[in-house]
């Protein structure tokens, strides 16, 4: 702070002005030159722990606003065994935040339409398996838009429509259904959800408002020539 280097200013001509000998006084150089270092160390450690808190703040802010959105738009061309919406919302979110955000954002989604909305468990098993695998596949990839999609396509359609079956038939007591019963409604819904996804994080990347997002929620920033993982 200036009050910091201010102090520091004031012992160098301390020193200065009363030392006996230029012995001394070099040594007052050196001891003030070290202060003086100190603090900029320090200064610069208070920087670095503020933007991590603002970062934190963010990402909550950021996540609480998908979850809400997700919940909100869920209805929208939604019938049983198929939300696209909820495979965008996935997509996005694993893009921005990374896989455990992602995933803790695609349960609090399907906590809150089961508890409000009276939707089946599909709610969970349709969605936290592709939310998780798509930031994974994104990250392993580089940050390729197209493999996010894959993975929540893997994910969802595939491993969640594949878990809904004992599920469904354990839990719920649904008849008539079988193991591969939910994989072309979870298949398809997950290609929807997934292009419109697609084509929103690619408009963004070309805008260059991809990379900033990322960077002020501190998850990492991903693009084809350079990964910086934070």
């Amino acid at each position: 702070s200036k009050g910091d280097y201010v102090l520091s200013f004031t012992c160098y001509l301390f020193v200065r002005n009363y030392s006996f000998s230029n012995i001394y006084f070099k040594e007052g150089q050196v001891l003030i030159l070290l202060v003086i270092k100190q603090k900029l160390k320090i200064t610069m450690l208070k920087g670095e722990v503020k933007m991590r808190n603002n970062s934190k703040v963010l990402r909550t802010v950021f996540l609480s606003i998908m979850v809400a959105i997700g919940v909100v738009i869920s209805p929208i061309l939604r019938i049983e065994g198929m939300c696209p919406t909820a495979h965008l919302i996935n997509v996005v979110c694993a893009v921005f935040m990374g896989p455990w955000y992602s995933l803790l954002c695609a349960t609090l989604i399907g906590v809150i339409r089961m508890m409000f909305m009276g939707i089946p468990p599909l709610a969970l098993t349709g969605a936290v398996f592709g939310a998780f695998l798509s930031g994974v596949f994104y990250r392993m990839s580089n940050g390729k838009i197209i493999f996010a999609v894959l993975g929540e396509i893997f994910g969802t359609g595939i491993i969640g429509a594949i878990v809904s079956y004992p599920v469904m038939t354990f839990l719920v007591g649904k008849e008539g259904l079988t193991a591969f019963f939910y994989v072309p409604m979870f298949v398809s819904a997950t290609i929807l959800g997934g292009g419109m996804a697609y084509i929103f994080l690619i408009a963004l990347r070309k805008t260059g408002m991809l990379v900033k997002i990322q960077d002020r929620l501190g998850c990492g920033i991903y693009d084809r020539k350079k990964v910086c993982i934070k």
